[in-house]
């Protein structure tokens, strides 16, 4: 009868990867002792440790945090870059499905029977203007990264998401089935715009609160606030709804009490979204 446990190398034979059988090591892992082939191998301060031991130590590491809160991730910003992909992507699908823009573009008539338009719009762009979404993309690309590095992701997401939001609840306040002007209660619109502004807006109290210069800020927001009135076929509504959104939700977030940031945080979006949908509720009552 054998005296080794099923499956242990015996004495006389050499050592063995536990998650690479067929390769021989002699080479030991510094926290758990066991071998590990170069593949899961990984440098330490003294010796190797295996990939096990150190996804074990990354799990159990506490998460180093931002500033604000945010979760301190490497690499590159994936909200912002899938937000940019979703809008590219859309704006090629406009110019193949003939009804794609219509179909999503958001109207205070169209939002009242199919709610996610409120959303949707802000994910598609004038089918003729290359302009309309190069400039939307890239001043996402200005704040976006920013934003999303100092708050952590899941907050600028909701962030985001929210200023589309509150674009489209601008539009819907300011419309009345009654009159016939350029934005009336049937009048599409369509654009990150909305969102975008309220990026400009959240990061305007983020760099209040952190005491650095917000100059340039505030004269990116008064620049295309001129524009929005000067240059017909823009939704002003839009980026006002959006900037004013994104600086309430952008200062709960910011000026939150270094302990209960997650609470206020989560209780400032949701307060934030049901304010939304009443104001919304509100004015399809009163017409």
């Amino acid at each position: 009868m054998s005296d080794f446990p099923a499956g242990a190398p015996r004495p006389d034979q050499p050592p063995v990867c536990p998650r690479h059988p067929d390769r021989i090591s002699y080479v030991r892992c510094q926290r758990c002792g066991r071998p590990a082939c170069p593949e899961c191998q990984r440098p330490a301060a003294v010796g190797v440790h295996c990939v096990d031991c150190v996804r074990d130590a990354a799990r159990a590491a506490p998460a180093t945090r931002t500033v604000l809160g945010g979760r301190v991730r490497e690499g590159r910003p994936v909200v912002t870059l899938t937000i940019i992909a979703v809008c590219v992507a859309s704006f090629a699908v406009q110019w193949v499905v003939p009804d794609w823009t219509a179909r999503w573009a958001f109207s205070p008539a169209a939002g009242q029977v199919e709610p996610l338009r409120f959303i949707s719009a802000a994910f598609l762009h004038a089918r003729g203007s290359i302009a309309h979404i190069g400039f939307n993309m890239y001043a996402l690309w200005l704040v976006g990264p920013y934003l999303e590095h100092t708050l952590g992701r899941w907050r600028f997401a909701a962030l985001y998401l929210l200023c589309a939001v509150g674009g489209s609840v601008g539009v819907l306040l300011f419309a009345s089935p009654l009159t016939a002007t350029d934005y009336s209660w049937v009048t599409s619109v369509v654009g990150a715009s909305g969102a975008v502004f309220g990026l400009f807006g959240a990061v305007l109290v983020v760099l209040r609160r952190l005491g650095r210069d917000a100059g340039q800020i505030l004269v990116l927001i008064g620049i295309n606030a001129v524009i929005g009135f000067v240059v017909p076929g823009i939704a002003w509504q839009a980026h006002l709804g959006g900037l004013v959104t994104g600086l309430a939700l952008g200062a709960a977030i910011a000026y939150a009490p270094r302990g209960r940031r997650d609470v206020v945080a989560v209780v400032a979006t949701a307060g934030m979204a049901l304010l939304l949908v009443v104001l919304a509720l509100a004015k399809y009552a009163s017409v």
